[in-house]
């Protein structure tokens, strides 16, 4: 059969290998995608996310069995309702069960009203209103834009005035637009953060592995917040039993929810948590995979990635199978001033062999093709999988040593939470 995945990163990238690699596929199309994939036989689809009429002509055209949508904003806009109106399958969730991901006001509403635990919060577009509450709440305390911001729209202020300087940039300033027309103020949760993620079909759903994401620009977890700058899977010293407690109080809550909400969930379901010293609480839930967790997770799948999603979206049993034992871990390598303004056009190096996995973002060809270039914040990420954190740690960051990365940069301590550092 032949697919087409929607989106143009790292996290599609990974997809669509991931997809390309079972007997049963003989193409992939990537919508928009970017040149890195076509070193991977990926064939790439001028067509952007928002072009909902001409993504479905392609499909009829090129006799897709069906289509894998990556990116939140193309779920947002109805991409999966446009599809299936045109009689055509697509694996994400329809605008209304998106829309865990694109209000958090909604998410935070369906929660309450589920008994899924989280941290307490109020919303406000009145920005007078949020001062008071956050000055009457104190600090530390998170201020998110109610819409999607790519990653970008969450503040955990440290102090009162940090809390409604950020109210002030989303809420008058209009530093997000639409997205931040709302805001949600938060409790500070302290903690452990992880990644949950689940392939979902209504009440039928299968646990993936979990993953730490890192999310900071810098060493430390310093500087702005980001799409993310690396990740590992699965969580070595997270316990069965949080994993456990977590699909038991959020994942099953949540979707049976959905289904009384008359919001069927179908594809991914991302749940951002953290454990608590009263155990695991939700931060936040995004409607599709995680970039860069993807890149992470997916290369652990043994089972045919195709076929388990073909079964699901048929609502057919499937089996997920997974690497055993060892840790699969990857560094993001971005444009210098991401995530703010950044430059583009570096020369990157070229794509790696054997054990380390090479997945482009903001990569293009050069006007004359013979060099990608970079083009975009994140550019590509580096994956390989060891028998512990700190061996796979080892063989990224020799690999990276030995790159030419003028003009670029990336983190040097992804997964060293994980070794108590």
């Amino acid at each position: 059969m032949k697919l087409l995945v929607v989106g143009s990163g790292g996290r599609e990238h990974a997809i669509a290998k991931k997809l390309l690699e079972s007997d049963r596929v003989s193409q992939v199309f990537v919508a928009p995608g970017n040149d890195g994939m076509t070193l991977d036989g990926l064939d790439l689809v001028s067509l952007g996310i928002d072009e909902h009429e001409a993504l479905i002509a392609f499909a009829k055209k090129n006799d897709i069995a069906w289509t894998f949508v990556g990116p939140d904003d193309a779920l947002a806009a109805g991409l999966v309702d446009d599809f299936e109106a045109a009689g055509l399958k697509a694996f994400g969730p329809s605008k209304r069960a998106a829309e865990l991901e694109w209000s958090k006001d909604f998410a935070k509403q369906i929660m309450v009203k589920y008994g899924v635990p989280t941290a307490s919060y109020a919303t406000f577009s009145d920005f007078e209103a949020a001062k008071a509450y956050i000055e009457e709440q104190g600090a530390p305390i998170v201020v998110k834009a109610d819409g999607l911001a790519l990653g970008k729209g969450v503040v955990v202020a440290e102090t009162v005035e940090q809390a409604v300087e950020a109210a002030r940039e989303m809420l008058l300033d209009n530093k997000f637009g639409n997205s931040g027309a709302r805001v949600v103020v938060e409790e500070f949760l302290a903690g452990e953060e992880f990644s949950l993620f689940a392939l979902v079909n209504g009440d039928q759903y299968y646990i993936l592995p979990t993953a730490q994401d890192h999310k900071r620009a810098y060493d430390g977890d310093k500087g702005p917040n980001t799409g993310g700058m690396g990740a590992y899977a699965p969580v070595p010293h997270l316990p069965q039993s949080v994993i456990d407690e977590s699909v038991r109080t959020i994942v099953q809550p949540v979707l049976e929810g959905m289904i009384a909400e008359d919001r069927p969930y179908l594809g991914v379901l991302y749940a951002g948590l953290i454990l608590t010293d009263k155990g695991p609480k939700v931060i936040e839930f995004n409607a599709r995979f995680g970039d860069p967790e993807t890149q992470i997770i997916l290369p652990r799948l043994t089972s045919d990635f195709a076929q388990n999603i073909d079964d699901i979206l048929h609502k057919r049993p499937t089996e997920l199978t997974w690497l055993q034992g060892g840790v699969t871990l990857g560094v993001v390598v971005a444009s210098n001033g991401y995530p703010l303004d950044y430059e583009k056009g570096a020369v990157l190096p070229a794509k790696t062999e054997g054990d380390i996995i090479t997945y482009y973002a903001g990569a293009k060809f050069g006007e004359k093709g013979e060099a990608l270039l970079s083009n975009g914040g994140r550019v590509y990420m580096l994956v390989t999988t060891a028998g512990d954190v700190s061996a796979a740690q080892k063989k990224i960051y020799q690999e990276l040593s030995q790159q030419d990365t003028s003009g670029l940069f990336y983190r040097t301590d992804i997964g060293s939470k994980a070794l108590g550092k």
